[in-house]
This record gives structure tokens, sequence and C-alpha cells, in this order.
């Protein structure tokens, strides 16, 4: 199964990705996790990306061509994979188009409505080892420590509000035309993310 998953940031994408990653028994590639990890390491993309994405930008085409297509060539992607957070412009749709192999299956459009994917981004607190996922009221986000690993819990800094509205408006624009480009008729099925 080669599925793609899309929709605002806050959608709920990642936790969506991971439920169906797993039920399919294909790998769940985020290429938001991809560059968080790069960011980590310190390495020369993950640096280049921060900057850009503290802004609450999209990480240019070319950028995550590569990226998704190394990604892909990977043995455990042999067989399947879901991809949570490319393609987002009809330029990356069509990249996919040109680097997946065999094609894509499905995609799915979550929908959720703009003050609630506000809500969630910016009350939305990550552990700094594991990425585990906490809300600002969680135990483990109010103490600052994560409840699984121990590590630090902390707000993102691309997860603020006027970052999380900045990247919404950005993904508005785009989005628009990716999904005129590959509407209900072509494989996109929309459902609801709240």
């Amino acid at each position: 199964m080669r599925l793609v998953i899309f929709g605002r940031q806050g959608a709920g994408k990642g936790t969506q990705s991971k439920l169906l990653a797993e039920h399919f028994g294909v790998p769940h590639i985020s290429t938001g996790d991809i560059f968080r990890a790069a960011i980590s390491a310190g390495t020369e993309i993950g640096l280049a990306a921060k900057a850009i994405m503290d802004r609450g930008d999209l990480v240019p085409d070319d950028v995550l061509r590569g990226i998704v297509a190394e990604r892909l060539a990977q043995s455990d992607a042999a067989d399947g994979w879901l991809l949570d957070g490319f393609p987002r412009t009809p330029t990356q749709a069509d990249d996919l188009d040109q680097i997946a192999d065999p094609p894509l299956d499905l995609a799915i459009n979550l929908e959720v409505p703009e003050d609630v994917v506000v809500e969630r981004i910016s009350s939305r607190r990550v552990c700094k080892a594991e990425g585990h996922i906490y809300t600002a009221n969680d135990p483990s986000a109010r103490s600052g420590i994560c409840e699984v690993d121990g590590s630090a819990v902390v707000q993102r800094d691309d997860d603020t509000e006027s970052a999380a509205r900045h990247r919404l408006e950005v993904y508005a624009e785009q989005a628009a035309a990716l999904l005129d480009r590959d509407g209900e008729a072509n494989g996109v099925v929309t459902g609801d993310g709240v």
C-alpha cells in the first residue's frame, strides 16, 4: 500500500499516519520528522531547514524531492509506504508521480477547521528525545519531563500561534492548487479530522 496523507498543519496527520502505517505494515515517512532529525543532528540541511520552518515557511520543492526520493529508495519502503507532509504543492505531486514506483494507491485529505488546528498547534508540546506528543495541559507538559523517556518536553519553535497562522496561510495557497489537481476523481479521499 502506497498512501499519502495531507491536510492543514495540526489536522492529525501524524497521529493518523502512525495508525495507518501500523495497520498496513508500511513505514510512516514524515518529511517534518526527517527535517527535525537533521536539525537535531545539526546538519547543514537541518540548520537551513530550521530557519525556514521557524518562519513558518515551507522547505523548497527541490530539497524535499531529493529527501523523499532517497527515503522511498530504502529497503523498508520496497513493499509500501505512507507519506506525511509530502506532497503539499502541485509541483511536489508531479515529483511524487515521477519518483514513486510503483505509483501512489490513495491520498487522504484530513479536513479540520482553522481555529481548531491553531489551538492544537499552539498547545502542542513534544519531548526532545523521541517526539512524543502532549498538549499543554498534560502532566508531562506541565512538569517538562516526558513520562515515556524522561527527556525534556518543549514547545517547538514552529508551534507558536503566529508561526502556525503563517503556516496555515501558506498551506491554504498551495493546497488549493493541489486539491484542484488531484481532486476526488483522481484518488483523493477527504475525511473529517476533528
